[in-house]
């Protein structure tokens, strides 16, 4: 039928109408929005007793894809970055909905509320989510605000509690999908159970209108097709003749069963209750009606099921077939018999109807997802963005195992029927604990507030530049630190510009390294607290306010310290270190945003602004990274959205036990690694749940990797490591999931930090985390605390006792492990001596799916690193674990959250020393060898109280020497 064309002048008697006289109400299966505006639709109503109309998203996607009528409304939501395709469709659809409700009120009125009902489906991706059709259905029934509508539920295992519990809100419900008599039983129930809460509740049961779908003619297609197959093979005639006998019939015979049970249930004494109430039977609704064999008659799927209180959905063309030629008869009763015959003689030659129906319904539930896919591509497509050309991102693709990849589509689909995305963008805590995490989502928009003030980050780097300084220090922990760290070490020295340098160790040996580095009178000092109360960043600047101080003197006559000249502080409005940096006279003070936490802070001031200083060109980097915050908008479709799509990747994966994440990154962007590690450990790992990023560890061939791995390869196009892209692919060979992202220029590495920022939110939320505290962080300051103020007042840290020393190696652990290590040692002691029988013993506890963190307070350089790594390889390799290394202090603002507060698996190897040389802290008794051993036992403190499986080897103060004999000794017991 053309909706906008003039029907056939009705007939004297139209067969349409006729149906009315035997008690069943003709809707259409049809909706389109010249059909409501044209005058089609109450011609319908008025001449052929249209009495309703059904919708579903095959519909929607024909009238959207099919016609211009929907660009201009389309159009209008262009601009609208809150809404995805879904959101936009349903904006549509349910101003269509609305307003074939208004012309079918009439009707509504004239039939006291038995017909002119409207349906509209809740998301099929929801076909197997009660609760989520639950709260869909409740939303649009809010949103489309008319009595006369229906929110359409399939009639899955699933879709029926929600049924009932719908109907018992007084909702009206279309259950749809409905193919088996006892699944069609089910659904009466629930309707009755609904009716009976709701009048329990004091509502009025007059105003709750339900219908129960049930489909006729695909039970034919897929019942003749099994009867053709046997057919073709059939030898015997008389088997022959009554498998011809069932062609065409099956799908009929079980209606008229299905009304029965109708009749039955609807004449009860519990239901008659209900209609002494007001109540009003739930209608069987006869879907699926128009004939797809064209060797049937085209209009039997209505002649043969009429009668009284039924309703027949049909599709335009059977509209107009039946008012050409139907004949009405009250058909529906007739011959029950044979109906029965025809489901015994179907049981009789091996074909089993609750097969057939319950593939009916799960092909049903796939067959109305895939129409969503296509009907959500329809709104994408048909969608004008002439404003907003797609973005430049750079381009990411996974290899996943086919488990994992069924698995992240679920919750693709649950994401999008859900609206996930856009709750995101809404701030919506609920997609996580519902605690605090709204108060923490300020970075999804400050790359548009820093481009803003763009003009700001370029004046402060003209001053820089014009004041002549040779070499900045960053002087912070960890969210302070990393992203600036990354770009230093990716884009190097400018031109022109100060060369960045980063400090974020308490090892005297290390703030020593740096210094020498520095000419101090032409530095520029960065201090990045976002809290101000960091102990680090604090003692940080005491110690080089001082040198400066005694570096470059100061004038107070003009009221302008020329030390305090030097610094900058980055740091939350109303902090300590705001105050500091007043006092001293700081040269700037350049604020972060309270709703960004230090992790999430790299596009920031806390990133932006060292990045500016050190020469790199702030527009053309913030410029980049919008193209990444466009992709990721909830107006992109989920499975188009790089950041979500790459958070149900690594959530998922986490989820089934890939909880170990191996970050792959080019060498020319290689210290990103630092970056993401913290990002997703501070992030996901709590209440013993988490994500353990694997950063700095060498490939190795795919058998050395156990299955609680996926694969994260950043590849700097512009020159990438052969070795590695070897690697990776033998790792996706052998059937590693790899996620692949190409970077194609450095100043795009922005576009990687909103990228994982919103991954890693998304991951926070499939693991029902927090993704946004860090609970356990806190837990080991707490204990620095404690331990530096002992030292204050007495001048010493507590005495510890090592359980063994040995060859210049002591052993310190807690009580729990000691005992478990000696017992180990007992057990499987050897002639190598204790300091062997130790390690041995510790290492022996690694098992599959276990990590071993290799944590060296020691300082950070080129040889310690060496050998770490060494070591760590050797565990790597002999153990088949994962393995990771950081440096102490450091590491504490990044992988420390996951290491205690993440899940059990790890095996921890902390490593201390003798510091040659300590170094003082201006206004304290403490030094920073003080503080950096208050942190690693104040560390290890914390790994005992939550159980870890952790030993620490303190060496002398010879630490290349003892790193290397450690090395040498666990290459030894492995």
């Amino acid at each position: 039928m053309n909706p906008v064309s003039t029907l056939e002048t009705a007939k004297a008697v139209n067969p349409l109408i006729q149906l009315q006289t035997f008690g069943q109400s003709i809707w259409l299966d049809y909706i389109r929005r010249d059909l409501l505006k044209s005058g089609e639709l109450q011609r319908l109503i008025t001449e052929d007793g249209l009495r309703g109309m059904t919708s579903n998203p095959a519909i929607f996607e024909k009238a959207i894809a099919g016609s211009t009528q929907y660009h201009d409304f389309l159009d209008s939501l262009a601009g609208r970055a809150d809404l995805d395709a879904k959101g936009r469709y349903e904006l549509l659809a349910i101003r269509d909905i609305q307003d074939a409700a208004d012309l079918l009120r009439p009707v509504y009125q004239s039939t006291k509320k038995r017909d002119g009902y409207v349906s509209l489906e809740v998301s099929p991706y929801l076909g197997h989510d009660t609760n989520g059709s639950i709260e869909e259905a409740r939303r649009l029934w809010k949103t489309v605000a008319r009595e006369n509508v229906m929110i359409k539920v399939p009639g899955t295992a699933e879709g029926i509690p929600a049924i009932r519990q719908l109907l018992s809100e007084g909702i009206n419900i279309n259950i749809t999908l409905l193919f088996a008599q006892g699944v069609y039983e089910e659904v009466a129930a629930a309707f009755i159970d609904g009716v009976e809460k709701f009048a329990a509740t004091g509502g009025d049961v007059s105003k709750i209108a339900s219908v129960a779908s049930f489909f006729i003619s695909r039970i034919d297609t897929l019942v003749d097709s099994l009867i053709n197959d046997q057919l073709k093979k059939e030898t015997d005639a008389a088997r022959k003749a009554k498998l011809q006998s069932i062609l065409g019939k099956v799908a009929i015979a079980n209606g008229k069963l299905t009304y029965e049970a109708y009749q039955r249930i609807f004449s009860s004494p519990r239901w008659k209750a209900l209609a002494a109430k007001g109540a009003q039977t739930q209608r069987v609704l006869w879907a699926s009606t128009s004939t797809k064999n064209p060797n049937y008659r085209d209009v039997m799927y209505i002649e043969e099921l009429i009668g009284p209180d039924t309703v027949n959905t049909v599709p335009p063309a059977t509209l107009e077939a039946f008012r050409d030629h139907g004949k009405p008869r009250l058909s529906l009763t007739e011959d029950l018999d044979g109906a029965r015959k025809t489901m015994a003689d179907l049981a009789g030659v091996g074909i089993v109807m609750k097969d057939v129906t319950d593939k009916l319904t799960a092909d049903g539930v796939k067959l109305f997802a895939d129409a969503f896919d296509a009907l959500l591509a329809a709104v994408e497509k048909n969608t004008k963005r002439s404003t907003t050309p797609t973005p430049k991102t750079n381009p990411q693709s996974a290899s996943l195992p086919a488990d994992l990849d069924t698995a992240v589509k679920k919750n693709l689909n649950d994401w999008r029927a859900s609206g996930k995305v856009r709750r995101l963008w809404q701030h919506d805590a609920s997609l996580w604990t519902g605690e605090d995490e709204a108060n923490w989502l300020g970075w999804l928009d400050v790359t548009d507030e820093q481009l803003a003030n763009a003009a700001k980050l370029k004046e402060f780097a003209d001053e820089v530049k014009s004041a002549g300084y040779s070499d900045i220090l960053l002087l912070g922990m960890g969210g302070s630190s990393l992203c600036p760290e990354v770009l230093a070490l990716t884009f190097g020295q400018t031109p022109g510009f100060p060369r960045l340098h980063i400090l974020d160790s308490t090892d005297p040996a290390q703030i020593r390294s740096v210094e020498k580095k520095l000419d101090l009178a032409k530095t520029l000092f960065i201090v990045s607290s976002k809290s101000g109360s960091t102990l680090e960043p604090n003692i940080y600047k005491q110690y080089f306010f001082e040198r400066v101080q005694q570096t470059v003197g100061s004038n107070k006559d003009k009221d302008k310290d020329k030390a305090g000249s030097h610094f900058i502080a980055i740091t939350d409005p109303g902090s300590k270190m705001q105050l500091v940096a007043e006092r001293d006279h700081f040269r700037h003070i350049f604020y972060g945003l309270p709703s960004i936490g230090g992790r999430y802070s790299a596009l920031s001031n806390f990133g932006m602004v060292p990045a500016a200083a050190m020469g790199l060109d702030t527009g053309k980097f913030l410029t980049r990274t919008k193209e990444m915050v466009d992709a990721c908008q909830a107006s992109t479709p989920v499975e188009q959205n790089p950041g979500v799509m790459l958070g149900l990747i690594i959530g998922t994966a986490a989820k089934r036990g890939r909880d170990k994440i191996t970050l792959i990154t080019s060498p020319g962007i290689g210290d990103l690694g630092a970056w993401l590690e913290q990002l997703i450990a501070e992030s996901t790992g709590k209440l013993g749940k988490g994500i353990i990023p694997v950063d700095r560890e060498a490939l190795g061939a795919p058998e050395v990797y156990g299955n609680d791995r996926i694969f994260a390869y950043v590849r700097l196009e512009s020159a990438p490591d052969a070795a590695q892209d070897a690697s990776v692919a033998a790792l996706e060979k052998a059937g590693n999931p790899i996620v692949r992202i190409a970077v194609s220029d450095i100043y795009n590495l922005g576009q990687e930090f909103f990228r994982w920022e919103i991954a890693t939110a998304v991951a926070g939320s499939i693991l029902g985390i927090n993704a946004f505290n860090q609970p356990d962080v806190e837990a080991s300051k707490i204990v620095t605390k404690q331990l530096t103020s002992e030292y204050e007042l007495t001048g010493s840290l507590p005495p510890e006792k090592p359980i063994l020393e040995e060859a210049g190696f002591k052993l310190f652990t807690d009580g729990k492990n000691a005992a478990d290590l000696a017992k180990a040692v007992g057990a499987n002691a050897s002639s190598d001596g204790p300091l062997k029988n130790y390690l041995r013993a510790h290492l022996a506890r690694l098992g599959a799916s276990d990590y071993f963190a290799l944590l060296g307070y020691v300082e950070m350089n080129a040889e310690h690193e060496s050998l770490l790594q060494s070591l760590r390889m050797t565990v790597r390799d002999r153990k088949h674990v994962a393995t990771c290394l950081g440096f102490g202090p450091r590491f504490l603002h990044s992988t420390g959250q996951a290491y205690k507060g993440g899940p059990n698996s790890g095996v921890f190897l902390q490593v201390t020393c003798d510091d040659a040389q300590d170094l003082p802290v201006p206004g304290q008794k403490y030094t920073f060898g003080v503080v950096k051993a208050a942190q690693a036992r104040g560390d290890f403190q914390v790994l005992a109280d939550r159980k870890r499986r952790a030993l620490r080897v303190h060496l002398g103060s010879d630490v290349k020497a003892g790193l290397t004999k450690l090395t040498e000794l666990v290459k030894q017991v492995l």
